[in-house]
């Protein structure tokens, strides 16, 4: 059956390729986008686009979706500390403003969380501005579903890399600052101590969740992300194919200052995403044998 599906934050790196296969699926797809960090690059020929933000989406989404993808919110840890107004505007009275529209069209909203509230054993979700609104948000989303009824699910993502990523400016994403780096033969940068681990999950693996936890998911702790954890050097030497130590003596890697808000693990929690037959299909060390052989080999 063919559904009304509003995707906010639909022209960016993971709404774009959401928004595509959904559309593939059959369903009226519209995007509300502010274009922050999304792009008319990433437009999908289909969808139906609405420029503006979450605060305002009364005003702007004149019809009733059967289904909300909530994925347009600020998206970054450190940089939220210098952005915090424009973080609080996006995350918190942009949601807030989403979690009231689908109370008032009686539409499930699937929430995309953050996976920065279980780092460090739970420590880090009060570790930057972005963590925080991130974590109060799956609060705001379960009570809505208390108080007024609103079905609800919420994901939470892991390190997500492929194509479409942003590779350049403050919001890039590591592994397509990597990439960027590479292709413009750039020394690549790591935030010490670099020990800092992370789950790396390819976007068809996020996509092929976040559609099965929209049709059949309900409550929290749905977690999409790979099981396999790399610290954020070894992701660094598999790009460069060398070690640590030989790559900072051939100018090939910068250790850079430590950072506010850097977790330095997270658990990974897939088992309600997995009940739903879902696994992840692509390993990050794969993808990076193919972009070296490819590109830099």
């Amino acid at each position: 059956m063919q559904k009304k599906i509003l995707v906010t934050g639909g022209a960016g790196f993971v709404g774009s390729h959401l928004c595509e296969n959904l559309l593939k699926k059959g369903h009226k797809v519209y995007s509300l986008d502010n274009y922050f960090t999304g792009s008319t690059r990433n437009h999908i020929e289909g969808v139906i686009y609405i420029k503006g933000e979450t605060k305002e989406i009364k005003k702007l989404i004149d019809f009733e979706p059967n289904m909300i993808y909530h994925l347009g919110e600020y998206s970054r840890v450190e940089q939220s500390f210098e952005d915090i107004e424009l973080v609080y505007r996006l995350n918190k009275i942009g949601t807030f403003e989403v979690l009231e529209f689908a109370r008032k069209v009686g539409c499930k909203i699937l929430y995309a969380g953050s996976s920065t509230k279980f780092g460090d054993g739970g420590l880090g979700r009060d570790a930057s501005p972005y963590a925080w609104t991130k974590a109060t948000n799956t609060e705001l989303v379960k009570n809505f579903e208390r108080w007024f009824n609103v079905p609800y699910a919420i994901t939470y993502f892991y390190n997500v890399y492929g194509s479409r990523e942003i590779e350049t400016g403050k919001y890039a994403t590591l592994i397509a600052l990597f990439k960027e780096k590479m292709r413009k033969g750039e020394p690549l940068t790591v935030v010490s101590p670099g020990t800092q681990k992370r789950n790396f999950t390819h976007i068809d693996d996020i996509i092929s969740a976040l559609i099965k936890v929209g049709e059949y998911g309900y409550g929290d702790e749905f977690g999409i992300g790979h099981e396999e954890a790399y610290s954020i050097l070894e992701v660094a030497e598999m790009f460069l194919g060398m070690k640590k130590e030989e790559a900072i003596k051939n100018g090939k890697l910068i250790m850079l200052p430590e950072r506010k808000g850097n977790r330095m693990v997270a658990d990974v929690m897939t088992e309600k995403t997995k009940s739903l037959g879902w696994e992840p299909k692509m390993k990050l060390k794969e993808y990076i044998n193919k972009l070296r052989v490819n590109n830099w080999e």
